[in-house]
C-alpha cells in the first residue's frame, strides 16, 4: 500500500495554481478572471507571510533538533517552493499580459501606462499629482553599500515603494537612490483617466504608481530615468513568548501593531530594476536569495479587486445569485418555531444567511430563553450577530460567548467585539494557550415547566454575515436534546468547568474525533470485507493528516469505494491502481463545507461540521462535527454531494497522473457546473414549496 504523501506547501501551491487556471479560463467573464488575479495574489501573500516565515524559522533550528522535530528539510522546501513561484509567477505575467490586458482593449477599456497618456490626461494626471498625491508622499533615501545592515524601518509589510533611479546614476552605477512609498493605504490603486477627445466611449484606467513616475521628476526637481516598484512581505507570526503565563489575549493585543515590523519573507521586485539597485535593496534588508522574487512591473494585485468597472458593463462580471429564501422560513416565519417543528438545513451563500442574526433576536425578545452561548472565530467588520447578541444583554439575557484571539489577520476585530459584549455584561472567554477554537456552535437555552429546551447551531463555516455570501457552508438549526445537552458540555468546557467534554453524539476535536472517524472507516472496511458495497465520501478544505490518510489508503486497499471533494492542500496523491478519486472545485464561490458520508450500512451516516482532516484540526483545535439525523437533511446533503461529484466544468482532477487537469464532459454527455447546479436545485426545492402552500390544491 502507497504510503507516500505529498508535503503540505507544496501541495498548497498547487491549490493556488487552480486559483490561477481560474484567471486563465476564458469562460470565465472578464473582471472575474481579473478578480482570480486578485485573489491569488493576495493568497500568496498570506503563504509568504505564515507558511515561509515558519520555514525561515525551521531553518534557525540545531541541526539535530530539525532532524527531530521535522519528516522535512525546510531548506529544500524552500528551494521547491522559490522555483514554483517562480514558475508561477511567469504564467502570471503571461495571463495578464497576453490575455487581460488585450481583453480589457477589445471592450474598449485600457489599462495604459505613463507614457501612454495624451496631453489632456497628463494635465489630469499632474492636478491628481498635486492635489491628491503630493500630500502623502514620504522621502527616503537607499543607504549606500558601505551602510548595509541599517534596514528601512519605513517599509511595513506589503508596503509598495518606487526605487527611483536618477538620470546622473547612469555614469556611476552606484549613485543615490530616492524610495517613496506609494500611499495606497490613503489612494486607490487605480485612477480612471478622462477619456480622449477623439474617442470618448473609450475607458482609461491607470495605476496610481504610474501616476507618480510621471510626476516625481517634477516632485523631486531632479532628473529621472525610471522608477521601479517593489514590496516587502513580512512574518504575520505574532510570537508570543509564553501563552501559558497571564492573560493570553491582552499579550496578542500588545503584539498587534508589530506584525507589520516582522522579518522579511518575500522581496517582489521588478525584474527590469537594474542589478546595482536590487542587490543594495538585498544587502540593506539583510535578504537571501530565496527571498528574491523577480516580478512584473505592477505588484500587490489584490488591489485587483477593486478594478474600476465601466457604467453600464455588468455583463463583464458574473451575473448575481441573490441568495434564497428557505422553503420553512420564508414569509416572516419565526425560525425559532421552525426549529421546533423539526431540523433545518441552511446552505450559505444559495440561502439568506440573515436567519441567523434574526434568531438572536427572537432568542432576545423570547420571554422563557434565558441564555445564549455562542464561539466566534472570524467576526464581521459590521456584525449583526454581535449586534443582536448585544441587544439580547439589554433584553436582560445571559449571553456567553468564546472569542478566539488567534484568528490569523482577524485578532483586532475580535478583539474589538469581544471587549465590546464584555462591557454589554456578556461572560466572554478567550484563547487558550497552545491550541484554537475553531468550533461554530450557538446555544440557546429556553426553559419550560421546569425543562431546558436545546435550539442549537452547528456549522461549517463563521459567524460572519461577509464571507456566508462568498463561502459555500451548511449550518445543522435543531432542537434534538441530545445534540444540545452535547453542545452544553462543549461551552463547559470552554468556560473550564470540564476537563473532558464526553460528548455522547458529537464528534470533538482533540478529545474523539480522530477515534470516531477511524472507527467509522473501519465500519466500511468491514463491510466491504464482508463483500457489501461499502464507500467514503467526503468533503473538506484540506487532507493533510498522514493517520487520516494511512486510514484512507486502508480503506481503499479493503475494496471500499473512496470519492474525496477537497479545494485546498491535499496531501494524498492517489496513484493509478488506488480505489480512490479526488476532485477540487474551484469557482466564483469558496468550497468551504466539510461533509462526511459513509455509506456500508443500509442507511447512510452522514456528518457536517468545522474540522478538516488535517493535525491542527484533529489534534490541536476545538472541532465540532454533527451527525445529521433527520432523513430528509441526510437525502439533502447526498444530492447536493452528487451535484458536486458530477461537475465537469469546475472540476479539477488530483491524482499523481492528471494533477489540477479539468474534467471534461464525455463525448455525448452534458456540461454539468456544481455551483450552478446546487442554486438551481434551491430555486426549484422554493418553487415547489411555493406552489403547495397550505389550503391550495
Amino acid at each position: 500500500m502507497p504510503t507516500d504523501l505529498i508535503q503540505r506547501d507544496t501541495s498548497w501551491l498547487h491549490f493556488n495554481f487552480r486559483v490561477l487556471q481560474e484567471a486563465m479560463d476564458k469562460r470565465v467573464p472578464l473582471y472575474e478572471r481579473i478578480k482570480f488575479l486578485a485573489i491569488y495574489s493576495a493568497n500568496l501573500d498570506e503563504f509568504y507571510r505564515v507558511r515561509v516565515a515558519s520555514l525561515r524559522q525551521f531553518k534557525k533550528l540545531p541541526k539535530d533538533q530539525r532532524k527531530e522535530l521535522l519528516d522535512f528539510k525546510p531548506k529544500s522546501e524552500l528551494k521547491t517552493i522559490h522555483a514554483m513561484v517562480n514558475q508561477q509567477q511567469q504564467i502570471f505575467g503571461q495571463i495578464f499580459v497576453e490575455d487581460i490586458l488585450p481583453e480589457l482593449k477589445r471592450e474598449n477599456i485600457h489599462l495604459i501606462h505613463s507614457y501612454e497618456m495624451n496631453a489632456e490626461q497628463q494635465q489630469f494626471a499632474r492636478e491628481y499629482f498635486i492635489k491628491n498625491v503630493q500630500p502623502h508622499l514620504e522621502l527616503y533615501w537607499l543607504p549606500s553599500a558601505e551602510e548595509a545592515g541599517v534596514g528601512l524601518p519605513f517599509l511595513k509589510n506589503g508596503q509598495l515603494c518606487l526605487a527611483v533611479n536618477l538620470t546622473e546614476n547612469a555614469a556611476l552605477e552606484a549613485g543615490e537612490v530616492p524610495l517613496v512609498p506609494i500611499p495606497t493605504d490613503k489612494l486607490p490603486r487605480l485612477v480612471v483617466l478622462p477619456s480622449p477627445a477623439e474617442t470618448p466611449d473609450a475607458f482609461h484606467v491607470i495605476f496610481l504608481d504610474s501616476i507618480m513616475r510621471a510626476n516625481l521628476g517634477f516632485w523631486l526637481n531632479r532628473g529621472v530615468e525610471f522608477a521601479y516598484s517593489f514590496k516587502l512581505s513580512r512574518d504575520a507570526e505574532l510570537y508570543i513568548d509564553d501563552e501559558f503565563d497571564g492573560e493570553l489575549h491582552r499579550k496578542i493585543e500588545a503584539r498587534l501593531a508589530e506584525r507589520e515590523d516582522g522579518l522579511p519573507t518575500r522581496f517582489l521586485y521588478d525584474a527590469a530594476m537594474p542589478a546595482w539597485i536590487r542587490q543594495r535593496l538585498k544587502d540593506v534588508l539583510d535578504l537571501s536569495k530565496f527571498d528574491m522574487i523577480p516580478g512584473a512591473r505592477y505588484h500587490n494585485f489584490n488591489d485587483f479587486f477593486s478594478f474600476p468597472l465601466p457604467p453600464g458593463r455588468e455583463d463583464l462580471k458574473y451575473a448575481d445569485l441573490p441568495p434564497l429564501d428557505h422553503p420553512h422560513l420564508r414569509e416572516g416565519k419565526s425560525v425559532m418555531q421552525t426549529m421546533a417543528a423539526g431540523d433545518v438545513l441552511l446552505s450559505f451563500p444559495y440561502q439568506r444567511y440573515d436567519y441567523i442574526p434574526k434568531l438572536i433576536e427572537e432568542a432576545a425578545n423570547h420571554p422563557e430563553v434565558t441564555r445564549i452561548r455562542i464561539t466566534l472565530y472570524r467576526v464581521a467588520g459590521k456584525s449583526a450577530v454581535v449586534t443582536n447578541l448585544l441587544y439580547a444583554l439589554k433584553m436582560g439575557k445571559k449571553v456567553e460567548a468564546f472569542v478566539e484571539t488567534k484568528a490569523r489577520f482577524d485578532e483586532a476585530s475580535n478583539l474589538y467585539w469581544g471587549k465590546e459584549l464584555e462591557d454589554a455584561g456578556a461572560i466572554v472567554r478567550y484563547s487558550f494557550p497552545a491550541v484554537k477554537v475553531h468550533t461554530k456552535l450557538l446555544h440557546i437555552l429556553r426553559e419550560r415547566d421546569g425543562k431546558d429546551l436545546h435550539y442549537s447551531y452547528i456549522g461549517t463555516g463563521n459567524f460572519n454575515e461577509k464571507t456566508a455570501k462568498l463561502y459555500t457552508d451548511h449550518a445543522l438549526l435543531t432542537c434534538r436534546p441530545e445534540l444540545g445537552k452535547d453542545i452544553e458540555r462543549v461551552f463547559q468546557l470552554l468556560r473550564g468547568k470540564l476537563i473532558l467534554p464526553n460528548c455522547k453524539h458529537l464528534l470533538v476535536a482533540p478529545f474523539n474525533m480522530q477515534w470516531a472517524f477511524d472507527k467509522l472507516v473501519d465500519e466500511e472496511i468491514a463491510h466491504a470485507r464482508a463483500g457489501h458495497h461499502a464507500y467514503l465520501f467526503l468533503k473538506m478544505n484540506s487532507l493533510e493528516e498522514p493517520g487520516m490518510i494511512a486510514k484512507i489508503r486502508e480503506a481503499a486497499a479493503a475494496g471500499v469505494e473512496v470519492r474525496m471533494i477537497v479545494r485546498g492542500i491535499c496531501c494524498l496523491m492517489p496513484g493509478p491502481d488506488e480505489n480512490i478519486e479526488i476532485i477540487s472545485i474551484i469557482d466564483r464561490f469558496l468550497e468551504h463545507a466539510r461533509i462526511f458520508i459513509f455509506g456500508g450500512d443500509e442507511v447512510e451516516k452522514v456528518f457536517i461540521g468545522s474540522a478538516d482532516w488535517m493535525d491542527r484540526n484533529l489534534h490541536r483545535r476545538v472541532e465540532v462535527v454533527t451527525p445529521v439525523e433527520d432523513p430528509l437533511l441526510r437525502k439533502e446533503i447526498r444530492q447536493l454531494m452528487d451535484l458536486q461529484w458530477r461537475d465537469n466544468s469546475k472540476a479539477r482532477i488530483i491524482s499523481a497522473e492528471r494533477l489540477n487537469e479539468y474534467r471534461t464532459p464525455e463525448v455525448d454527455e452534458n456540461s454539468f457546473r456544481a455551483q450552478l447546479d446546487i442554486y438551481d436545485y434551491f430555486r426549484a426545492q422554493l418553487a415547489m414549496h411555493k406552489r403547495h402552500k397550505p389550503g391550495k390544491v
